[in-house]
Formats: C-alpha cells, sequence, structure tokens
C-alpha cells in the first residue's frame, strides 16, 4: 500500500513538473539544461579520475566541456534552432525590408524602391517621411510595413503630423499673433491647462527629438511653444 501511495505521488509530482517546464520561457529551459547538463558531466568526469577511468574520464570532461562553452551536444542545441545573424524576424514589400530583433524590439528598415531606395529609414526627415508615406499610400503592404516602422521608432508621429497639418490650415489666421501659433503648434485650443500643455508637448516630442533622428528646428519650436503657453497660462 506504501509503494502505491509513494508511486503515486511520484506521478504527480512528475506531471506537475512537466506542466511546470512546458510553460517555462524555452530559452530559460534551454540554458538551464545546458549548465545543468554540463555540470552533471564535470562531476560525472571527476567521479571517474577518482575511480581512474581516465579514458572515459575524457570523454566526458571533454563533452561536458563542450556544452558548457558552445551550448550543443552534438546536432542538439541548448540555444535553440540557428537564426542566421542574431534572434531576428524578416519582412519584405516592395518598397520596404523589415528586420525585427527580438531580443531587442528594435525594428530597422531600409527603402528598396521610389525616390529613397537605398536609404536607411531612420535617416529620414519629416518632409522626406511624409513624401513617402504618400508615395506608398496605394500599396497596403508597403503602407503598414512603414507604420509600423514609424509606430516603433517615432512614437507620436500621426499626434504630430495631425497636429502641423491643422496649424498649416489656419496659419492665416494666426499670422502674426505668437500665442494664437503656439496653440496650433502644440494642437491645442485656447484655454488648454498645464497638464494638457505639458502632455501635448512630451507626446510631440517623442516624435521629433534629435536624439531619435528627429528635426532639431521643430523640436525647438515645440519647446518654444510650450515655454509660451505656460506663461500665459500663469
Amino acid at each position: 500500500m506504501t509503494y502505491i501511495f509513494l508511486g503515486a505521488l511520484a506521478l504527480l509530482g512528475a506531471l506537475a513538473l512537466g506542466n511546470y517546464l512546458l510553460r517555462m520561457d524555452r530559452r530559460i529551459l534551454r540554458r538551464g539544461l545546458r549548465w545543468g547538463i554540463g555540470g552533471l558531466g564535470i562531476l560525472a568526469a571527476a567521479g571517474l579520475l577518482f575511480a581512474r577511468r581516465f579514458d572515459l574520464a575524457l570523454f566526458v570532461g571533454a563533452g561536458a566541456f563542450a556544452v558548457l562553452r558552445t551550448g550543443r551536444l552534438g546536432a542538439f542545441s541548448f540555444d535553440g534552432p540557428a537564426t542566421g545573424a542574431g534572434n531576428t524576424s524578416k519582412v519584405q514589400s516592395y518598397s520596404f525590408a523589415m528586420e525585427l530583433d527580438h531580443d531587442t524590439g528594435a525594428v530597422s528598415g531600409r527603402v528598396l524602391n521610389g525616390q529613397f531606395a537605398g536609404m536607411d529609414l531612420m535617416d529620414l526627415g519629416e518632409m522626406d517621411t511624409r513624401i513617402l508615406l504618400a508615395e506608398v499610400e496605394e500599396d497596403t503592404d508597403s503602407l503598414t510595413l512603414l507604420e509600423s516602422w514609424l509606430d516603433a521608432n517615432r512614437s507620436g508621429w500621426r499626434e504630430y503630423f495631425a497636429s502641423q497639418d491643422a496649424g498649416e490650415k489656419s496659419s492665416a489666421d494666426t499670422a502674426g499673433d505668437p500665442v494664437a501659433e503656439a496653440y496650433n503648434v502644440l494642437g491645442l485650443k485656447p484655454g488648454a491647462s498645464h497638464e494638457e500643455i505639458r502632455a501635448a508637448h512630451r507626446d510631440l516630442m517623442k516624435a521629433v527629438h534629435p536624439d531619435h533622428g528627429g528635426s532639431s528646428y521643430l523640436a525647438a519650436k515645440i519647446n518654444q511653444a510650450r515655454d509660451l503657453l505656460l506663461k500665459q497660462a500663469l
């Protein structure tokens, strides 16, 4: 009876362990197996040395060292299947070639066709980006890729472009009025609160900050608009 109970307990433990391993991140699991098997191999080699089985100790030790150093045991890799140059995914349309780095989340892109062919998307300024958006608007795949790249690398670009477009439409009405122009730059209505001014400034700066490949001129205009409106709201 005791053996049946212990057997059932062991089976439940094995099932729980198996369920836990299935839910683990595959990279963490493979890394744990790599160091676990490598460590056990080193211990086994040490035991064989004490037993004076030098031939087996050398064989087992070499295998354990290979596992720890390279992460491979024969054809099996503890680091997962090879994925080319790093853990990346690549996708391509007529106009763009995009690459996603799974480890960092970075998205890079290159223009394949059109007037900007051969250029890295990171090197394009605001006007170039607007031209490129118009150039691929009839190509759904390319437009989707470009918008995805902008979402990843130019956060807030939609809001910024919209505010700039709205500002251009009303520029005639605000000519000579720096406060009205400042509201248009930030895409706000007169009477906006301090919190609204700061929030609009923060969202726009995400898209045009020079440190992220944006425009120094536009960043300066946005900063000037914020400072002016904060003073007016005092």
